[in-house]
């Protein structure tokens, strides 16, 4: 195995790893997917038999947790760049934590992970990169700096109501660097679809509800009940309630009423038309 560069070992049902007392230093990817390797002491052998061992593509092994300390894991995977734990059974954010310990690691697989599934896809990315400083390369989709203060920042104010004793380690560390931020105010940013406004015509006043998603012409159809006027009788303006302006003449049949701005309490005149 003098050159062995690349290993593939996918789908033998492997639950276990025969170590050797011979390292091959020269191997520098090893694909052992679909295997039953359930625990980190079967994975730990890799370390030492593959000192120089680039990526590690472990997906759908239901490898329960990531068990060693710091120092160990520092010195295990020395080199690793590359790591894919898809459809692991990691359950626990201590185990992504851990994996800043490979001091060289910035490309990260975690998809199908039991820890994952009761956030929401954007809810994933953000902690996940938060939690994975040195990672560049998170499922496949570059880690752009602008996307990592956004998932940084997110981090903090997921947390922030967290009880002290449960903040992620991580936690403490981002809130250094931007400060405890505050909740952001949630706005509403829909148009709005209706507004309460006052009808006059001659000497009638009535309030009306209107729908704001309509046209000048379908607004005037709505309004020849109320007037009892034709809408090719009548003529509308739109007056305002806090503009120094007078009405406004509502001439273009096609244009929409959102467009005018009318909040509730505004007036809408019906004039009839001459003969």
């Amino acid at each position: 195995h003098e050159r062995l560069e690349e290993l593939f070992l996918c789908l033998n049902d492997y639950n276990s790893v025969s170590s050797s007392s011979v390292s091959c230093p020269t191997l520098r990817l090893l694909h052992i997917t679909d295997n039953c390797l359930h625990d980190w002491s079967e994975v730990r052998k890799f370390g030492s038999m593959f000192p120089c061992l680039d990526t590690l593509v472990m997906s759908n092994n239901n490898l329960a947790s990531i068990q060693d300390n710091k120092d160990i894991l520092q010195r295990l995977f020395p080199n690793l760049r590359s790591i894919n734990l898809n459809n692991s059974g990691l359950n626990q954010w201590e185990d992504i934590e851990k994996l800043n310990f490979f001091p060289k690691l910035e490309e990260v697989r975690l998809q199908g992970i039991p820890l994952l599934q009761a956030y929401t896809n954007a809810e994933r990315r953000s902690l996940m990169i938060a939690q994975l400083p040195s990672v560049s390369l998170l499922n496949g989709s570059i880690v752009t700096d602008c996307e990592r203060e956004d998932a940084e920042r997110f981090f903090i104010r997921y947390y922030l109501h967290c009880p002290k004793e449960e903040l992620p380690y991580r936690y403490h560390s981002l809130v250094t660097k931007y400060g405890k931020l505050e909740p952001l105010a949630e706005i509403d940013l829909r148009p709005r679809c209706q507004a309460q406004v006052e009808v006059h015509c001659e000497e009638k006043v009535q309030q009306v509800s209107i729908r704001l998603d309509q046209t000048v012409v379908e607004l005037k159809k709505q309004l020849t009940a109320v007037v009892q006027l034709s809408t090719n009788n009548m003529r509308l303006y739109y007056i305002d309630k806090n503009s120094a302006f007078g009405p406004e003449e509502m001439k273009y049949n096609t244009r929409a009423l959102h467009s005018y701005s009318i909040q509730d309490g505004d007036e809408i005149l019906v004039v009839p038309k001459t003969k």
